[in-house]
């Protein structure tokens, strides 16, 4: 088993291989615009996922597809030229699942932004059930008097305290 990081650093490395080879040393009239998104290395470094995208509709996806698949000898050849390990790696490649998600992810805003709309043009003709502002606002003296202290069973009490403050007479 290789440590995590060499794993990583593998893994990187076989990223750029294959990124630079599919850009420069491939080629073949069907391969379409493709992105190499991830690659992931197993711990014992035999094995590679290659991860990948394309830019085109589904027919572009399929003939890149074949593609990869035909040349995955060369590739990994190059790959085991460029990294100069003992055993070069396996390679499986993968299509991403990043557009598809993407896309999903756009479905969800706009459904959003027109949900927003409806409800701002709902909003704009609708009035408060109650008062504008249901919070109370202090009294002001003009307006209302001075409530009235507490009359009742308190009384005594106010007196006596009120006595128990002042000085004997």
């Amino acid at each position: 088993m290789a440590d995590p990081a060499r794993a990583r650093k593998v893994a990187e490395r076989i990223k750029a291989l294959v990124a630079k080879y599919l850009e420069f040393r491939l080629k073949d009239e069907r391969l379409g615009f493709v992105t190499v998104t991830d690659v992931r290395v197993t711990g014992d470094l035999q094995h590679a996922s290659v991860f990948y995208t394309v830019f085109g509709d589904d027919d572009e996806r399929a003939a890149t597809a074949a593609v990869l698949e035909e040349h995955k000898g060369r590739i990994r050849s190059a790959v085991g030229k460029g990294l100069g390990i003992r055993l070069t790696p396996s390679l499986e490649f993968i299509p991403d699942a990043i557009p598809e998600g993407a896309a999903h992810l756009e479905d969800a805003l706009r459904t959003a932004r027109e949900r927003d709309a409806e409800l701002a043009q709902a909003a704009s003709g609708a009035t408060f059930a109650g008062d504008a502002d249901p919070y109370r606002k202090p009294a002001d003296d003009d307006d209302e008097a001075e409530p009235a202290t507490p009359t009742g069973g308190g009384g005594a009490a106010q007196g006596l305290s009120h006595e128990a403050g002042s000085a004997p007479e």
